[in-house]
């Protein structure tokens, strides 16, 4: 396994929280619909400066991606509203915890089946363990916060 990966991914997720800390706000003062637009608009808007500086590559292809694949555009947004409307009421660290089980989740079954041509991983008892790990730290931070 790759550490560096693993250093950017956790970062990668530190941001999700930090995004999920602003959507909160955010969304009761202008609106949760409008939060998300703000974010997604932003993120393009940057992607599309990236795409911008950096060299051109061809966009052939396209016309032979299963559409299917274009799902991610749909569930982008759906992810947003749902942090933006479930933080000021759960907080952080709640609202994180709940993506966490919820992503370990179906990518347990991503692998154990091998859906959207991933190759098929085997279920261990540890990563069983694990998820039961996510399990209680959702219970424990639910309680807690009572």
């Amino acid at each position: 396994m790759n550490a560096l990966f693993v250093f950017l991914i956790v970062m990668a997720g530190m941001g999700l929280s930090f995004e999920a800390g602003l959507l909160g706000p955010l969304g009761e003062q202008v609106g949760h619909l409008w939060a998300t637009l703000s974010i997604f608009g932003v993120g393009a808007a940057l992607l599309w400066l990236i795409r911008f500086f950096t060299p051109q590559t061809t966009l052939q292809g396209w016309q032979s991606v299963p559409k299917w694949q274009l799902t991610g555009g749909f569930l982008g947004p759906i992810y947003v509203v749902a942090l933006t409307l479930s933080t000021p009421v759960l907080g952080v660290a709640m609202t994180m915890i709940c993506v966490l089980l919820g992503q370990i989740t179906k990518s347990f079954a991503i692998d154990y089946f091998g859906w959207f041509g991933m190759p098929r991983r085997a279920t261990r008892p540890l990563r069983v363990v694990a998820l039961g790990c996510i399990v209680l730290a959702l219970l424990f931070t639910y309680l807690g916060a009572r």
